[in-house]
């Protein structure tokens, strides 16, 4: 089932349809398709735009008969236009009605709800392997419910148009985006996620160097140098020898006493 366009994005597309003489239905269902990759991209097929066809924001269209170049044309101006309008916001959904109350498998007086919760209107959903997804490119979400619990990751700038079977990861199904493949596990989660617990090998170097940190450091005394011991002992040294020299003066009567105690004292005062 289709989302229901606002007043305005209605009239905005009819204005668009008139401009190319083809029909509001026509041009809605290009816009459907344009949607869902936030305007970058679109694979449609439509009678009015000779079937089949392709197109890709930077130059690249693709219609049924590849030598119509008018048709090409047409194809390539319309997507252009309402290209532009979406990224304006001037096509948007109507916004879903909030669910009053829902308990937590999603369910609301017996009709299942949103089991994304408030994200509004999804350009996309669907389920594969048991795994229900809704992608919201207007607002760069994607929605993953896995085993009952619901995932919501950041899409950053990627415009999200592909979904196919996941060989092997955490999730069952994977995404395509202009890049390429989605790898979700580069992608921020926005709620849902739970913290990856670090490997206990990893967690006790981070408690070692927590209790590290938290250890007053141990100052080791200063060292007074050896050359600077050696260098005073022979200096304490010197000035007894000078003493006991000068004594020997003394005794002999070429010092006076009173000269003796004098330069002794003055030695001394140098220790």
């Amino acid at each position: 089932m289709n989302a229901i366009f606002t007043d305005v994005s209605f009239q905005n597309m009819t204005d668009v349809a008139n401009r190319y003489g083809i029909s509001v239905n026509a041009v809605t269902d290009l816009t459907y398709n344009l949607m869902a990759s936030n305007g970058s991209m679109a694979q449609f097929n439509i009678p009015e735009l000779g079937g089949g066809g392709q197109w890709m924001q930077g130059g690249m269209t693709m219609v049924g008969d590849m030598f119509n170049y008018q048709l090409k044309a047409t194809v390539d101006g319309l997507c252009i236009e309402l290209s532009n309008l979406i990224h304006q916001g001037a096509i948007q959904y109507k916004p879903l009605p909030k669910p009053k109350s829902h308990n937590q498998n999603g369910f609301q007086n017996g009709v299942s709800g949103n089991w994304w919760g408030d994200l509004g209107f999804p350009n996309s959903t669907g389920s594969q392997n048991n795994t229900s997804y809704a992608i919201f490119n207007n607002i760069r979400r994607l929605a993953i419910q896995q085993n009952g619990k619901v995932t919501v990751f950041d899409t950053l700038d990627n415009q999200i148009g592909g979904v196919g079977q996941q060989q092997g990861g955490n999730y069952s199904v994977s995404f395509t985006s202009q890049y390429g493949n989605v790898d979700l596990n580069t992608l921020p989660i926005v709620s849902g996620g739970q913290e990856v617990p670090k490997p206990v090998q990893e967690q006790q170097h981070v408690d070692n160097a927590i209790n590290i940190q938290q250890q007053p450091a141990f100052v080791e005394p200063a060292m007074e140098p050896l050359q600077t011991k050696v260098n005073n002992t022979a200096f304490e040294e010197d000035i007894f020898v000078k003493i006991e020299k000068l004594a020997a003066l003394k005794d002999k009567s070429i010092l006076s006493v009173e000269e003796f105690e004098n330069k002794k004292a003055e030695l001394l005062s140098r220790l």
